[in-house]
């Protein structure tokens, strides 16, 4: 490996947010989910939890997906329950964001992305599962003016993601690494090996 190349996976873990994940659930188009990877490693996501009990994952190539899958940890789950206890159990708030009128709906400026966050988008026909929104903390929505309701997935978690790293830059997050050196260092090692 040369020593630039080193230099750039070094730079690149030590921004990495282990306290801002992602959620899918059921999303089934394989461009959807290959653009989301890539605007999660854009934004120095290390994980992205996925949930698929009505639909298969997608198979997702390389080229579609810039090969962010293999920098981003992806973990399965069959069931909404079990997915979000993990994240539960170490302190991460569960932000969904869902269209409906008949629930609290907070704008995705109103949010504070800072602490330990994992943001949940659903399905591109019925969003998310009304099990997730019910065990979420939190359900937002992207203020939106015209005559469309919705944007497409992978466009949503974009522009949400973006916000949360507008947030954390100016807290200088990406400047101190949430990982301990052990960490840090074994997530080199292992980038090192792609």
């Amino acid at each position: 490996m040369t020593p630039k190349r080193f230099k750039k996976i070094s730079e690149v873990a030590g921004r990495r947010q282990k306290y801002l994940s992602l959620v899918l659930e059921n999303i089934h188009d394989r461009h959807n989910v290959s653009a989301i990877l890539r605007s999660a490693d854009a934004v120095g996501i290390d994980k992205v939890y996925l949930i698929y009990n009505t639909n298969k994952f997608p198979k997702i190539g390389k080229v579609s997906s810039g090969s962010a899958k293999k920098w981003v940890e992806l973990f399965r789950f069959d069931n909404v329950k079990d997915c979000f206890a993990v994240l539960k159990k170490e302190k991460f708030k569960i932000y969904s964001t869902h269209i409906n009128e008949g629930i609290k709906n907070h704008s995705l400026y109103e949010m504070d992305f800072t602490g330990k966050v994992a943001l949940v988008f659903g399905n591109e026909h019925v969003g998310i599962s009304e099990e997730a929104r019910q065990l979420a903390d939190k359900n937002f929505i992207i203020p939106m003016y015209g005559m469309i309701q919705s944007l497409n997935v992978s466009v949503a978690a974009a522009v949400c993601l973006y916000e949360t790293l507008r947030q954390r830059e100016i807290k200088d997050m990406y400047e101190k690494s949430g990982f301990t050196k052990k960490e840090l260092n074994k997530k080199i090692q292992e980038y090192s090996k792609k």
